[in-house]
């Protein structure tokens, strides 16, 4: 008798259950109907295909946007015993010969493909010739052109339908909303498929936005005290910023590479290799980075910058916790980004009603950014996902902000911004505010307005906070002049004329001492130093094998190791994620170290009998 697709996510992938929406969306599958499926990072859209693939008669063709995410992806399938190959310009002539081979032998189980290879006369005539179980359009949100990722090369996936008529279609994402959702269904051609759509909710990540003082100061305090030793992401806005703070972190001893689009190829993927199969490697990076690195255990993403959208946020933010262990995205944020920002769209190519989208999101960015309310409830109604109750693990909900009385404040600042004639930028007018009298000050002739000096009661940090939050309530605008000068906004009347009340948060002083950290994933279970010998015996035995040490299990499963202890094979294949291939073949060498670290010290295999 057949697997049932339980048998096989237990057998194959060492799971006990499906989560969520999964079976729904293998059943479908399997029956052949397309669909449209989007799961939040780490909830598992990969098992979605590849099930069905185990199950259907013929290969899965997986699209996918880079190279190194399927390359990593079929190492983790092979590692469970499952048949699978990719065709890209890594392989040589002989390679891909080798491929072409075996699928039409059908000794393979998925194919993945990028979309320009897979769109190939080669490929199409070689999918002609075979018996194809499904195609999995990976990344599908890189379809949209209203969207933070788009791929050019997506919108030519839509022939599939008419090419292969009667195979099942499934698109898959992790971001996208109702307007990009029907966007991927309209240029993919799957205008009659279901829709799964699991939500964005991902409460292992711990939500945190601070106001830009000293952002690297500020980075350091977290790195020191709840993540070092942890593989993280810091994004940044410029290439030298990247290269600059990777520099910086090296000389306080954390391990980190750079990486942005003036590196050569060659050099990029030797950091991307690094980092994924290292471990405790920090990646500096613009948002070249990212798309498509399938490592679970990155334990925090940084912004030292504000991002252009709440959609490249969450999907740069996702990266962390993949594995369902606590992560921590942070970032801080100053109104210098805006300007940045600002002038960044005012300055591409893109036509006007793309700019305005752009402006409107990055508004949208900003007004998060300064919430006192749960994060998390304010992202996933982003997403038109409404989260009841707050969610306990975002900073406004551990600490919940103050808010006071700024009217009389907002007036000053609003009538200074309008009394120097709407030319300068932020610090300008803080300093007519707090009175600073120096030769520019004079030469306008600023020194004898009513505003001058009428902000002595407020340091410059406040009325940069004061500022700041003008802007994200829409009161005040920065023109993207080369300048960032503030301009008065229609609503800024009725502050004016006093017939609006203005309460704005009042930004906590930056920490002296941040907050214990957190204990390591699975390191407080066990006895003391196991979930790290088990760690240290993963990395050799990737090393060995020249694959990512996840792909041999993740940062979870020797978690539950540490915990659980199992001291027999049968008790190994008990564990979340431990299916029969990974039992056979690493099962003695970790319950050795799990031995090592007991009361038993039985002989086990050594890292030699994983390579056979």
């Amino acid at each position: 008798m057949p697997a049932t697709a339980t048998q096989i996510l237990e057998r194959v992938f060492g799971y006990a259950r499906f989560r969520g929406q999964q079976q729904a969306v293998i059943d479908h599958a399997i029956a052949g109907g397309d669909s449209l499926v989007l799961m939040p990072t780490g909830g598992g859209k990969s098992l979605c295909y590849q099930i069905p693939a185990l199950m259907r008669g013929g290969a899965a063709v997986v699209v996918s946007p880079l190279i190194a995410l399927m390359r990593d992806q079929v190492a983790a399938l092979l590692q469970a015993g499952v048949r699978a190959a990719y065709l890209n310009s890594t392989l040589s002539y002989g390679e891909v010969l080798d491929v072409e081979a075996r699928l039409r032998a059908g000794s393979i189980d998925l194919l993945y493909a990028a979309p320009e290879r897979l769109l190939g006369e080669r490929t199409l005539a070689l999918l002609d010739e075979v018996d194809v179980a499904l195609f999995a359009i990976d990344e599908a949100h890189c379809v949209s052109q209203w969207g933070h990722d788009f791929r050019p090369e997506y919108l030519q996936l839509a022939v599939l339908r008419d090419r292969f008529p009667g195979i099942p279609r499934m698109a898959l994402t992790a971001t996208a909303d109702e307007t990009t959702r029907r966007e991927i269904a309209e240029r993919l051609g799957l205008a009659g498929a279901r829709w799964f759509i699991s939500g964005f909710d991902r409460p292992n990540i711990q939500y945190r936005v601070a106001p830009k003082s000293t952002p690297r100061d500020q980075l350091a305090r977290i790195l020191d005290t709840e993540h070092r030793g942890d593989a993280g992401i810091v994004y940044c806005l410029s290439r030298r910023s990247v290269d600059e703070t990777a520099e910086w972190l090296r000389g306080r001893g954390v391990d980190a590479l750079a990486y942005h689009a003036g590196m050569n190829a060659r050099e990029r993927e030797a950091h991307q290799d690094r980092f994924v199969r290292g471990e405790g490697v920090v990646m500096v990076a613009t948002i070249a980075f990212g798309m498509g690195i399938d490592k679970p255990n990155v334990r925090f993403v940084a912004h030292l910058n504000l991002p252009k959208s709440l959609e490249a946020y969450y999907q740069e933010t996702g990266r962390a916790g993949r594995d369902g262990l606590p992560a921590t995205a942070w970032m801080a944020y100053g109104l210098q980004d805006v300007i940045t920002l600002r002038q960044m769209v005012d300055g591409s190519e893109a036509g006007a009603e793309r700019k305005r989208l752009e402006i409107r999101k990055l508004d949208g960015m900003l007004g998060y950014c300064e919430l006192t309310t749960c994060r998390r409830q304010a992202l996933l109604a982003y997403f038109g996902e409404t989260l009841a109750d707050p969610c306990g693990n975002c900073d406004n909900c551990l600490d919940p902000p103050e808010s006071w009385d700024a009217t009389e404040a907002a007036r000053k600042a609003l009538s200074c911004v309008y009394r120097t004639g709407q030319r300068f930028g932020a610090g300008y007018v803080v300093d007519v505010l707090r009175g600073k009298d120096d030769e520019r000050m004079r030469r306008f002739g600023h020194h004898r307005l009513p505003t001058f000096g009428a902000g002595d009661d407020l340091d410059a940090r406040q009325w940069r906070s004061v500022v700041r939050q003008l802007v994200a309530r829409g009161l005040l605008s920065v023109d993207i002049d080369g300048f960032g000068s503030l301009r008065l906004t229609a609503a800024a009347a009725g502050v004016l004329r006093g017939d609006a009340i203005v309460e704005l948060r009042r930004d906590a002083r930056p920490a002296r001492a941040s907050r214990k950290r957190r204990a390591a994933a699975g390191a407080a279970s066990g006895p003391p130093g196991l979930f790290d010998a088990l760690r240290a015996r993963r990395l050799e035995l990737a090393q060995s094998q020249g694959v990512p040490p996840y792909v041999i299990f993740h940062d979870a499963t020797l978690a539950a190791m540490a915990e659980v202890q199992p001291q027999t094979l049968d008790e190994m294949a008990t564990l979340s994620g431990v299916g029969a291939k990974k039992l056979e073949r690493y099962g003695e060498i970790f319950l050795r170290v799990i031995r090592e670290h007991g009361v038993d010290t039985a002989p086990g295999a050594d890292v030699a009998d994983a390579a056979r």
